[in-house]
C-alpha cells in the first residue's frame, strides 16, 4: 500500500508544482519523510514542517498513535524566475512491480546509460531509493555502496 500512496504523492507534488501552489500538504508517513527530505537536501523544495489538517503547527506536536492519522506534512514549493524547480515526478516501481537495483545498475544509471529497463539520470534527476539505510538519494546510495528498491524521479529545474 505505501507505493500507492508514494504514487499519489508523486502526481500531487508535480500537479502543485505545475499549477503554482506555494504551500501543500501530504500524508505524514515514514516514507513519504524521506523523500521530502531528500528533495529538502537536494534543494528542490524549500520547507518541510509537521501539522494537522488545519495547517503547519506553531509549536512542535508529538507524534503519537492517537493523533497519527491527523498529521501531515507541509511542504514549500520552490520556484526560480516564476518557474517551478520541480518539473516532473515518476514512480519507478509499481505497486505490482517493484524494481530493485544493485550497485552495478545504480552507476551506469548515473553514468548516462540504461541498467535494467531504467532510463538514465539526466543532470537536475533525483531518484530515491529504500534502502538498508533508509531512503537515499541514488547518488548518496553509490557513495555508500547500496543497493535498493527504487522508488520515485523527481526532475528538477536545470
Amino acid at each position: 500500500m505505501s507505493l500507492h500512496n508514494l504514487s499519489y504523492v508523486c502526481s500531487h507534488m508535480k500537479n502543485c508544482s505545475m499549477a503554482r501552489v506555494p504551500i501543500t500538504s501530504i500524508q505524514y508517513t515514514k516514507l513519504h519523510l524521506g523523500v521530502v527530505l531528500g528533495l529538502y537536501r537536494h534543494g528542490a523544495i524549500s520547507h518541510v514542517q509537521l501539522g494537522s489538517r488545519k495547517g503547519p503547527d506553531s509549536e512542535p506536536v508529538q507524534v503519537t498513535s492517537e493523533n497519527i492519522s491527523t498529521r501531515r506534512l507541509w511542504v514549500t514549493l520552490k520556484y526560480y524566475n516564476a518557474e517551478p524547480v520541480l518539473k516532473n515526478a515518476l514512480l519507478e516501481s509499481k505497486p505490482s512491480k517493484k524494481k530493485t537495483m544493485k550497485l552495478p545498475g545504480l552507476k551506469r544509471l548515473i553514468e548516462g546509460y540504461w541498467a535494467e529497463n531504467t532510463k538514465p539520470l539526466d543532470p537536475g534527476d533525483l531518484l530515491f531509493l529504500r534502502t538498508d539505510k533508509g531512503i537515499l538519494e541514488a547518488r548518496e546510495a553509490v557513495e555508500l555502496q547500496r543497493g535498493g528498491q527504487l522508488l520515485c524521479r523527481f526532475t528538477s529545474l536545470r
